[in-house]
């Protein structure tokens, strides 16, 4: 752990590798887009509009998580609040960043496309690979947490326990469970399993991201010992609420992809390019079982 300032700014601010960390999880993640949509071959024009939605997305995310924090403190304290000691949470900046981002990319893609619907055919692909990248910056974020000392576990004895500055003694370390490691080993290994569905163009990833982060999320908060808030369901955390949603989410969208393949075709959802090729493939079978 390591909350201090490695620089001091002229207005007595600083950064810290809590801030560090974070930055170096946004760049990961773009450069991981940048390879999968490569990858995927998806348009040059596309993929520079992502990464310019990504970049707004992620400021618009990081106010969303600093509100949703102080809609969480207001419904716990009954007081609205919103200063340097807020504080933030990743469902709020999730919920921001991905609202601001769905905007750019369809009324964008609009723009960019006129008349054609490629940009349309091109959103299940740029899902999977959204699902990839963010767990992948997620990931780098907890490790901030680490060096920060929230998100923290319950006092340990044990020798997997990290000493933090956690509150309990004024500027005393105490050890406690290192959960912000554990969740970013969790994340990463998500990241992972992600990536390679998206090597081997296999869809499903947002699904997948949602019930396993929602599932992962639910239980580890009965390990937290931070300050996780209150709802008006009095025995759920508001971050257990909000893993509920993301779980039930994740098998909606499960249940419609399963519909929609079996309607419109299994190349649904596949990218003009892909679609064009499993049409001719299908073309071929059909005459090769006619001669």
């Amino acid at each position: 752990m390591y909350p201090y300032k490695l620089f001091t700014l002229p207005d007595g601010s600083g950064i810290t590798l809590y801030e560090i960390l974070i930055i170096v999880g946004v760049i990961a993640a773009i450069v991981l887009f940048r390879i999968l949509a490569d990858k995927r071959n998806m348009p040059a024009k596309l993929q520079n509009l992502i990464l310019f939605g990504g970049v707004i997305s992620f400021v618009v995310g990081y106010l969303c998580a600093v509100l949703f924090q102080a809609v969480y403190n207001a419904l716990e304290t009954g007081k609205f609040s919103l200063d340097g000691q807020t504080g933030s949470t990743f469902y709020g900046g999730l919920i921001g960043g991905a609202v601001c981002m769905l905007l750019i990319y369809f009324i964008g893609g609009k723009i960019l496309y006129k008349k054609s619907r490629d940009y349309l055919h091109w959103f299940p692909t740029f899902a999977n690979i959204a699902a990839a990248c963010i767990p992948l910056a997620h990931g780098f974020g907890r490790i901030g947490c680490l060096t920060a000392g929230c998100c923290h576990g319950r006092l340990t004895d044990a020798w997997y326990g990290i000493p933090m500055d956690i509150g309990k003694l004024d500027g005393v370390f105490v050890k406690v469970v290192p959960l912000q490691l554990f969740e970013a080993i969790f994340l990463f290994a998500l990241a992972a399993f992600l990536i390679v569905l998206n090597c081997k163009k296999k869809g499903d990833c947002v699904p997948i991201y949602f019930i396993a982060y929602g599932v992962w999320r639910f239980v580890i908060e009965y390990f937290r010992d931070d300050d996780r808030g209150a709802t008006f369901v009095s025995f759920l955390t508001p971050s257990q609420l909000t893993a509920i949603v993301l779980v039930l989410t994740g098998i909606v969208i499960i249940l419609i992809a399963i519909y929609c393949k079996k309607k419109f075709g299994q190349d649904f959802f596949l990218p003009p390019k892909m679609q064009d090729a499993a049409a001719s493939e299908e073309d071929g079978i059909r005459t090769d079982e006619t001669e």
